[in-house]
């Protein structure tokens, strides 16, 4: 600040200068011997106060001539011309009092307004000779001015990398974004959920099928670790639409350190037919003595890294960028026979027979950390980089000098809080909303004077959501009979996840509700854990935080939702399944005639139209089943699980297990009939009765789960209300059980318990929705209300 206000001072008084120095000069010669004191205006003036007297002397002496006066003239209006180039040149920032930063010369280090003019050469001594930018005035980029960014992403763990990466742009942008992503399926899925529960103002997402492109680079053989999606740069003129002129296009492990828009104002600086701004490549590797026998593609020089692209796409359209590096790869491919770095090869190769293409883009655009690079060599003092590069396999374990700082930059952008960055840029009109718009409508409309306000409002509030945080593999089962393990968790359960994956071998979906600080945390806690990276068929969705009640049954939606079985078990984490669960539950499908839509709709394809109907009504009715598995509960922290029936009916003799919540809540499970549980050998129906809430193997297109219920209390409830009044009927397994296993209360029960108001409020919300069952399934929902009330 106190530099700032120094080079203001400096600024005016030099101003000031300009125009008092001619006034002077002119009185001085329409007034003769008229004497002026210098005023210490600027460093220059003591010089101009010696020429003032010397003329001032020789008049005199003996009169002032006019060859005289016109030397002196042409004297100060050179010095002027000194004075206003000095005023033209950027403020430098000192590092402290009396200090300044020197390149390796003992030079002052070069402003960013003199580096990457458009002059290759200049941008080489940029990389030597320190990177300061600090008060430099950029070109101009409208406040309101949208910048556009290009992503080839790809898999799961490349979406993670994606989030971390845009994070960061977040963090410092002042301008409306509009990311461009290519992206396969799979990608696709988990980062259009992410951006469409993130809601932040002023960003727009478009996706492209990298799938259709494929076929535009399959050919090109290439041996870099990112496969075929490592060539999709190649195609972004074909890909990105016609009318978009310029585009930022990123590798997804990129870490911004400044706005975004700095870069985007870069594209002022080019010139001629530059159409690609690009850093030096900061390794060896094009200069080919890296090792013996290395020979890479052709480069000019050290080449240029791809990580961070400027393209001018217009430009490229009209220069048939296509047929360019095409007719390049095929020639070279023809002695290569691969390429090893992917697109940054067949970059290279096209700038090496056309340099005028390239604007060479100052290094701290694209600090390149791998283990070979020279990225040391671009900077002087870290406070100058603007884009950190992670360019290896290795990532943050490569070996660098300052790989601390940028390893604590890129950790902080990947454990913060992605809500803060939901800001509104204000003074830039946005596109329109509609699911923005209802909500702030829908949240308007709600009474802030409420008690249960905040209960209400939770109903309402989009989470933001990361789908399949993990790599996840499945195979669809080829008999229809497939099932999979729905839970919700957060932090404090997370040491009950290998013990449900040794007792339950088929696909899990889990909902985790964490901060994003947590979710690295679960990310360090499964990569340690053999048994839970040895499942491959475990899908973990995170639902970051927000709010000051654990959506419990947001989070058994989200997990439901994913699920890609035809069944679905509805568990909670803190019950272990019995051992063979799985594949008794697929068995119990085919013994209850459970998996018969396909085999009705066959049959009904061989009976008369009037009775076709009534036959396919029959075989869905049979599939609305709710398959009860017993809950049962141990108070001890050890406990030898029972492997059979016949041992848990020992240990529930001897005391060792009880019946779940036997002590606390015996209505909760009661409907069940464990009496007749003890000597079953077939499935028995049972009948709903109020408060009922058992664990059970529903379809996968079975009700959601009512969201206004948060925290504790009839979040269980209300949907097995929503079953019995859709007509499933509730089948009690024989051989089935659960076991839920002895954990400290959780903070909602704690409040629930201790909150008069927080149990005055529940009671209300379930009113609320017996009325609205009352309102959608009519006489038949009654029963509902009568049985809460001789309850």
């Amino acid at each position: 600040m106190l530099g700032m206000c120094r080079g203001r001072r400096k600024f005016l008084a030099a101003s000031l200068a300009l125009l008092f120095i001619p006034a002077l000069t002119w009185l001085y010669l329409s007034a003769g011997n008229f004497q002026v004191k210098p005023l210490p205006l600027s460093p220059l003036l003591p010089q101009l106060s010696t020429l003032t007297a010397r003329a001032r002397g020789g008049a005199l002496g003996g009169g002032v001539s006019r060859e005289a006066l016109e030397l002196r003239v042409r004297e100060v209006e050179e010095e002027n011309q000194l004075l206003r180039r000095e005023l033209s040149r950027p403020p430098r920032s000192p590092a402290g009092p009396g200090s300044h930063h020197t390149n390796h010369h003992g030079n002052q280090s070069k402003t960013h307004s003199e580096e990457g003019t458009g002059d290759n050469e200049a941008g080489l001594k940029a990389g030597s000779t320190g990177n300061r930018s600090d008060c430099v005035q950029q070109p101009p980029v409208d406040k309101c001015e949208t910048i556009h960014v290009a992503i080839v992403c790809a898999g799961y763990n490349a979406s993670r990398d994606v989030v971390t990466l845009v994070k960061s742009v977040l963090f410092h942008r002042r301008n409306p974004l509009h990311f461009h992503i290519i992206t396969d399926s799979t990608a696709q899925q988990i980062l259009a959920s992410l951006f469409h529960t993130w809601m932040v103002p002023a960003v727009r997402v478009d996706f492209y099928d990298a799938d259709e492109l494929k076929a535009e680079v399959s050919w090109i053989p290439n041996k870099h670790y990112s496969g075929i999606y490592g060539l999709m740069k190649l195609v972004l003129t074909k890909t990105l639409p016609p009318d978009l002129q310029k585009v930022i296009v990123l590798d997804t492990d990129i870490t911004f350190a400044t706005d975004i828009a700095e870069l985007w104002a870069v594209f002022h600086k080019f010139k001629g037919q530059q159409v690609l701004g690009l850093v030096e490549n900061q390794s060896d590797w094009y200069l080919g003595n890296l090792w013996k026998n290395h020979r890479p593609w052709p480069a000019l020089e050290r080449g240029f890294n791809t990580g961070v692209i400027l393209l001018l796409l217009d430009r490229l359209r009209k220069l048939r960028w296509e047929q360019m590096w095409r007719l390049t790869a095929e020639r070279e491919l023809m002695s290569m026979l691969s390429t090893s770095l992917a697109d940054q090869d067949i970059f290279n190769a096209v700038i090496k027979q056309n340099p005028f293409l390239v604007h060479q883009l100052p290094c701290f655009w694209n600090v390149q950390l791998s283990d070979h690079t020279r990225s040391e060599k671009c900077y002087k003092d870290v406070s100058d980089l603007k884009v950190i590069h992670w360019n290896s396999p290795k990532k943050l374990r490569v070996k660098n000098k300052h790989v601390e700082f940028f390893r604590n930059l890129y950790l902080t952008f990947l454990e913060y809080d992605g809500n803060l960055l939901r800001r509104e840029l204000f003074g830039c009109p946005s596109e329109t909303d509609h699911n923005s718009e209802n909500l702030q409508k829908t949240l308007s409309e709600l009474d802030e004077d409420d008690p249960c306000y905040e209960f209400r409002r939770e109903r309402f509030t989009v989470h933001r959501t990361h789908l399949y945080f993990l790599h996840y593999e499945y195979e669809p089962s080829p008999d229809h009979t497939d099932v999979t393990l729905v839970a919700q968790l957060s932090m404090d359960r997370l040491q009950m996840l290998e013990a449900i994956c040794k007792h339950w071998e088929g696909p899990i979906s889990l909902a985790l509700y964490l901060s994003d600080a947590e979710a690295q945390q679960f990310l360090r806690y499964t990569q340690g854990s053999e048994v839970l990276m040895s499942r491959g068929n475990v899908g973990y969705h995170i639902v970051y935080k927000e709010g000051q009640f654990y959506p419990v049954n947001l989070l058994r939606n989200v997990a439901a939702r994913q699920v890609n079985t035809p069944y679905m078990f509805l568990s909670d984490v803190d019950f272990l399944p019995m051992y063979g669960l799985y594949d008794y539950l697929r068995k119990s499908v085919v013994q209850l005639d459970m998996a018969n839509n396909k085999k009705a709709l066959e049959r009904s394809n061989n009976i008369s139209v009037p009775c076709r109907k009534s036959v396919v009504q029959l075989d869905m009715a049979n599939n609305k089943k709710a398959l009860v598995v017993p809950a049962f509960e141990t108070l001890r922290y050890r406990l030898a699980y029972p492997k059979s029936k016949a041992e848990l009916l020992t240990q529930l003799d001897m005391g060792t297990l009880f019946t779940f919540r036997y002590h606390v809540w015996t209505k909760g499970h009661a409907p069940t009939n464990f009496a007749k549980w003890r000597t079953a050998t077939t499935p028995y129906r049972v009948q709903w009765e109020a408060d009922f809430e058992p664990y059970v193997m529903v379809r996968r297109d079975s009700p959601e789960y009512d969201r206004r219920f948060v925290g504790f209390g009839w979040n269980k409830v209300s949907h097995v209300m929503e079953l019995d009044a859709q007509e499933y009927e509730f089948v009690v397994l024989p051989n089935a059980f659960m076991i839920h296993m002895p954990h400290a209360p959780s903070f909602d029960i704690t409040k629930f318990r201790s909150n008069k108001q927080y149990r005055v409020c529940l009671k209300t919300l379930k009113e609320e929705f017996q009325q609205n069952m009352s309102r959608r399934y009519g006489f038949a929902a009654l029963k509902y209300m009568t049985a809460e009330n001789n309850s």
